[in-house]
Protein backbone atom coordinates (compact mmCIF):
# COMPACT_ATOMS: atom_id res chain seq x y z
CA UNK A 1 0.00 0.00 0.00
CA UNK A 2 0.97 3.40 -0.95
CA UNK A 3 2.17 5.93 1.36
CA UNK A 4 2.73 9.28 -0.09
CA UNK A 5 4.14 10.64 -3.83
CA UNK A 6 4.28 7.68 -5.95
CA UNK A 7 6.28 7.88 -9.30
CA UNK A 8 6.35 5.13 -12.29
CA UNK A 9 9.84 4.48 -13.19
CA UNK A 10 10.47 3.19 -16.32
CA UNK A 11 14.01 1.59 -17.07
CA UNK A 12 15.61 1.69 -20.47
CA UNK A 13 13.33 0.88 -22.69
CA UNK A 14 15.49 1.84 -25.65
CA UNK A 15 16.17 1.02 -29.37
CA UNK A 16 19.23 -0.92 -28.48
CA UNK A 17 17.43 -3.14 -25.29
CA UNK A 18 14.58 -4.32 -27.12
CA UNK A 19 15.23 -8.09 -28.72
CA UNK A 20 12.87 -10.73 -28.85
CA UNK A 21 12.81 -11.35 -25.30
CA UNK A 22 12.08 -8.04 -24.23
CA UNK A 23 9.26 -6.27 -27.21
CA UNK A 24 6.97 -7.56 -24.81
CA UNK A 25 7.57 -4.85 -21.97
CA UNK A 26 7.09 -2.09 -24.70
CA UNK A 27 3.43 -2.50 -24.69
CA UNK A 28 2.72 -2.79 -21.08
CA UNK A 29 5.27 0.39 -20.57
CA UNK A 30 2.87 1.83 -22.47
CA UNK A 31 -0.19 0.80 -20.91
CA UNK A 32 1.52 2.27 -17.51
CA UNK A 33 2.57 5.22 -18.43
CA UNK A 34 -0.86 6.27 -20.08
CA UNK A 35 -2.44 5.04 -16.82
CA UNK A 36 -0.66 7.00 -14.75
CA UNK A 37 0.16 10.53 -17.27
CA UNK A 38 -4.25 10.31 -17.17
CA UNK A 39 -3.91 10.12 -13.70
CA UNK A 40 -1.73 13.12 -13.72
CA UNK A 41 1.17 11.01 -11.43
CA UNK A 42 4.81 11.16 -12.23
CA UNK A 43 6.62 8.93 -14.54
CA UNK A 44 9.96 8.88 -15.00
CA UNK A 45 12.33 7.63 -17.74
CA UNK A 46 15.71 6.81 -17.92
CA UNK A 47 18.31 6.32 -21.17
CA UNK A 48 21.61 4.49 -20.92
CA UNK A 49 24.16 6.06 -22.41
CA UNK A 50 26.94 4.11 -22.61
CA UNK A 51 30.35 5.94 -24.03
CA UNK A 52 33.67 5.38 -24.94
CA UNK A 53 36.44 4.01 -22.77
CA UNK A 54 33.66 3.40 -19.98
CA UNK A 55 34.08 0.72 -17.24
CA UNK A 56 31.24 -1.27 -19.21
CA UNK A 57 33.95 -0.73 -22.63
CA UNK A 58 36.70 -1.49 -20.53
CA UNK A 59 35.74 -4.57 -18.08
CA UNK A 60 33.02 -6.25 -19.88
CA UNK A 61 33.94 -4.89 -23.77
CA UNK A 62 30.76 -3.90 -24.33
CA UNK A 63 30.32 -1.32 -26.62
CA UNK A 64 26.91 -0.93 -27.66
CA UNK A 65 24.28 1.75 -26.92
CA UNK A 66 26.85 4.39 -27.82
CA UNK A 67 24.70 6.52 -30.46
CA UNK A 68 21.34 6.87 -31.95
CA UNK A 69 18.99 4.94 -32.96
CA UNK A 70 20.20 2.38 -30.22
CA UNK A 71 20.35 5.16 -27.43
CA UNK A 72 16.77 6.38 -28.15
CA UNK A 73 13.61 5.72 -26.18
CA UNK A 74 11.67 3.32 -28.80
CA UNK A 75 9.18 4.96 -31.22
CA UNK A 76 6.00 3.45 -29.04
CA UNK A 77 6.97 5.73 -25.70
CA UNK A 78 8.14 8.92 -27.77
CA UNK A 79 4.29 10.52 -27.59
CA UNK A 80 4.59 9.99 -23.69
CA UNK A 81 8.06 11.48 -23.69
CA UNK A 82 7.61 15.38 -23.24
CA UNK A 83 4.66 14.11 -20.61
CA UNK A 84 6.82 12.72 -18.51
CA UNK A 85 7.99 13.88 -15.06
CA UNK A 86 11.62 13.43 -15.81
CA UNK A 87 14.08 11.95 -18.32
CA UNK A 88 16.97 11.27 -16.54
CA UNK A 89 20.02 10.20 -19.13
CA UNK A 90 22.28 7.78 -17.32
CA UNK A 91 26.18 6.34 -17.52
CA UNK A 92 25.44 4.09 -14.48
CA UNK A 93 22.49 1.09 -14.03
CA UNK A 94 20.67 2.94 -11.59
CA UNK A 95 18.15 6.10 -12.05
CA UNK A 96 19.75 7.54 -8.66
CA UNK A 97 21.94 10.06 -10.18
CA UNK A 98 22.34 12.77 -8.79
CA UNK A 99 19.91 13.85 -11.24
CA UNK A 100 17.50 11.32 -10.52
CA UNK A 101 17.98 11.29 -6.58
CA UNK A 102 17.03 15.34 -6.84
CA UNK A 103 13.88 14.31 -8.91
CA UNK A 104 12.98 12.04 -5.75
CA UNK A 105 13.74 14.51 -3.27
CA UNK A 106 11.86 17.52 -5.01
CA UNK A 107 8.91 15.33 -5.42
CA UNK A 108 9.07 13.46 -2.26
CA UNK A 109 8.46 10.26 -3.57
CA UNK A 110 7.90 7.56 -1.06
CA UNK A 111 7.16 4.59 -3.14
CA UNK A 112 8.03 4.04 -6.72
CA UNK A 113 6.94 1.18 -9.15
CA UNK A 114 9.36 0.29 -11.63
CA UNK A 115 9.48 -1.61 -14.80
CA UNK A 116 11.67 -1.53 -18.13
CA UNK A 117 14.90 -3.65 -19.63
CA UNK A 118 17.15 -5.16 -18.41
CA UNK A 119 15.42 -6.83 -15.02
CA UNK A 120 18.64 -8.37 -13.51
CA UNK A 121 20.32 -4.75 -14.17
CA UNK A 122 19.33 -1.54 -14.41
CA UNK A 123 15.58 -2.18 -12.99
CA UNK A 124 16.98 -4.12 -10.15
CA UNK A 125 19.60 -1.79 -8.97
CA UNK A 126 17.01 1.25 -9.39
CA UNK A 127 14.81 -0.54 -7.56
CA UNK A 128 17.45 -1.30 -5.02
CA UNK A 129 18.46 2.03 -4.42
CA UNK A 130 15.10 3.46 -4.27
CA UNK A 131 14.66 0.92 -1.03
CA UNK A 132 18.20 2.02 0.43
CA UNK A 133 17.12 5.37 0.31
CA UNK A 134 13.80 4.36 2.31
CA UNK A 135 11.32 4.77 -0.78
CA UNK A 136 9.18 1.35 -1.04
CA UNK A 137 9.97 -0.29 -4.18
CA UNK A 138 7.93 -2.12 -6.42
CA UNK A 139 9.29 -4.13 -9.49
CA UNK A 140 6.56 -4.77 -11.91
CA UNK A 141 6.95 -8.21 -13.17
CA UNK A 142 5.43 -8.81 -16.41
CA UNK A 143 6.21 -4.84 -17.46
CA UNK A 144 10.07 -6.36 -17.86
CA UNK A 145 12.32 -8.40 -19.56
CA UNK A 146 15.64 -8.82 -19.97
CA UNK A 147 16.96 -8.77 -23.38
CA UNK A 148 18.93 -11.49 -23.17
CA UNK A 149 16.24 -13.79 -22.31
CA UNK A 150 14.12 -15.83 -19.87
CA UNK A 151 16.63 -17.01 -17.51
CA UNK A 152 18.14 -13.80 -16.89
CA UNK A 153 15.29 -12.23 -16.36
CA UNK A 154 14.09 -14.99 -13.96
CA UNK A 155 17.74 -14.62 -11.64
CA UNK A 156 16.85 -10.88 -11.53
CA UNK A 157 13.59 -11.96 -10.00
CA UNK A 158 14.89 -14.37 -7.82
CA UNK A 159 17.42 -11.99 -6.07
CA UNK A 160 14.46 -8.49 -6.39
CA UNK A 161 12.70 -11.22 -3.81
CA UNK A 162 15.44 -11.77 -1.55
CA UNK A 163 16.57 -8.55 -1.85
CA UNK A 164 13.10 -6.58 -1.87
CA UNK A 165 10.91 -9.19 -0.22
CA UNK A 166 8.66 -10.94 -2.31
CA UNK A 167 5.68 -9.00 -1.75
CA UNK A 168 7.48 -5.91 -3.96
CA UNK A 169 6.69 -7.94 -7.07
CA UNK A 170 3.97 -7.28 -8.61
CA UNK A 171 1.69 -7.19 -12.23
CA UNK A 172 1.23 -4.09 -13.60
CA UNK A 173 -2.78 -4.44 -13.34
CA UNK A 174 -1.83 -3.91 -9.67
CA UNK A 175 0.76 -0.89 -10.61
CA UNK A 176 -1.73 2.19 -9.63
Amino acid sequence: METGAAALIVVDVQNGFVTEHSAHVVRLSVDLVKRWQAAGRDVVFTRYINHEDSIFERLMGWTKLQHSPAIDIVPDLQPYVNGATAVVDKRVYTLFTDEGEQHAKDRGWTDVYVCGIDTEVCVLKTAVDAFERNIVPRLVVDASASHSGPKAHNAGLIVAAKMLGPRQLVQSADAN
